[in-house]
């Protein structure tokens, strides 16, 4: 008796673990840095580097521009699909399994990518591209980080999610660079084995098993958890998550739709070089905001931070279109830039606070396909619009409305 009474207080010791996450020497946040390395590549070559492949398959093949971009919408496309189910992944799989899977497969979409010879490559290419994606990208890093943190998870998704920004900062121009030397076909399979050497080491070394309360939620819940089609279908009858979802959805169209047409609407205002300037600024300054917002994210009203985000871009927006002056377009740039960062880290945390914790991987990857299923037109739209009106007035008019339109969306909670 005395055996099992001792033996029963080792098994509530152990599922009541106090886990530290402000420490320095928490695992966690070796994994943070896991996937702001995963983070770097997943947005160099699957997000930043589609402006790249189209650039360079225009080159050397000759194919039209329309013919290339539909592969990537394609891809995104088919990555929204996969995303839905990451979290099923990393429930049956484990994140270190995941987190491989999806760097051998961004690897091998990156060389794939590289020895397109014919359009239907291309759209072969971008399939596999869209495995990678769903490996390396928001979904499987809010979901791993997931496992690790409660308290900060804000604060780790939004560092992590750094590796996003740098990806575009410093992955496209290397990659850039690797083409010239290397040639594209050669810079891909460059860039491949870097990815490779560089992150599954770092994967079998630092990704083990999630600490003791994470698997002890994970097990008490699972009793009475509900399946994942149930939850999914809960969500889309949800005032509150259709609230999030609509609203970022639309922002995210905006931004995206935006951001691509930046540097060719610039160039005409205040030159190639400047334009340049301006874009990379944007980019830097949501490295800016998102690391600023990681100390106090997790204390906000993260609803009323992004309902004041979307307006803050809004009003950057106005002035880009009527400000022609050089420094206030560049400052205007910059204030947009401020929250792009933040905007891909805020539904995940608005998902964790609203909704039942047992719920929190399957809504961050259902919210994620959504927001991406919509972004996937945007540059197309604006594309269309600019061409139908003579200008890119009329297109970033449309954005300025849906910014506002989200900004009211976002905050309407629904029932708690």
């Amino acid at each position: 008796m005395t055996a099992q009474i001792q033996k029963k207080k080792k098994l509530d010791a152990s599922t009541h673990v106090t886990i530290d996450e402000t420490s320095i020497g928490y695992e966690g946040w070796r994994i943070v840095a896991v996937c702001f390395l995963l983070a770097t590549f997943g947005w160099g070559l699957g997000f930043y580097g589609q402006s790249v492949y189209v650039a360079e398959l225009h080159r050397l093949r000759g194919w039209p521009a329309s013919l290339i971009s539909s592969g990537t919408t394609f891809f995104y496309l088919s990555g929204a699909a996969l995303v839905a189910f990451v979290s099923e992944a990393i429930r049956a799989f484990g994140p270190r399994k995941c987190l491989i899977a999806g760097t051998l497969a961004m690897a091998a979409a990156a060389i794939s990518i590289g020895q397109v010879r014919e359009p239907w490559q291309l759209y072969a290419a971008n399939a596999v591209l869209a495995f990678g994606w769903a490996g390396t990208s928001l979904s499987i890093i809010t979901n791993t980080l997931g496992l690790w943190f409660d308290h900060k998870r804000g604060m780790a998704i939004s560092l992590a999610l750094n590796g996003a920004s740098f990806g575009g900062i410093a992955g496209v121009p290397l990659l850039v660079a690797a083409i010239g030397y290397f040639g594209f076909s050669g810079a891909m399979i460059a860039a491949a084995v870097v990815m490779i050497v560089l992150i599954v080491p770092v994967i079998l070394i630092f990704v083990g098993r999630p600490p003791l309360h994470s698997s002890a939620n994970a097990a008490a819940a699972a009793a009475d958890a509900p399946s994942s089609t149930q939850i999914r279908a809960r969500a889309l009858r949800d005032i509150g998550f259709l609230s999030v979802s609509s609203a970022f959805a639309l922002v995210l169209f905006a931004q995206v739709g935006f951001i691509v047409h930046l540097i060719s609407f610039l160039d005409s205002v205040v030159g190639r070089e400047r334009a340049a300037v301006a874009v990379a600024l944007l980019t830097a300054m949501a490295v800016v905001g998102r690391v600023l917002f990681s100390f106090v994210i997790d204390r906000l009203n993260q609803r009323l931070a992004s309902s004041l985000s979307f307006v803050s871009q809004a009003a950057a927006l106005a002035v880009i279109i009527n400000v022609h002056n050089d420094i206030a377009l560049i400052a205007a740039c910059a204030l947009f830039g401020f929250s792009v960062g933040n905007l891909i880290t805020l539904p995940s945390l608005i998902v964790q606070r609203e909704f039942d914790p047992r719920s929190f991987g399957v809504l961050v990857s259902l919210i994620t396909a959504i927001n991406q299923i919509t972004y996937a037109f945007g540059p197309g739209v604006v594309g269309v619009l600019r061409d139908a009106s003579g200008s890119y007035a009329l297109p970033f008019y449309g954005c300025i409305c849906l910014e506002l339109t989200a900004a009211v969306l976002i905050m309407i909670r629904g029932r708690p």
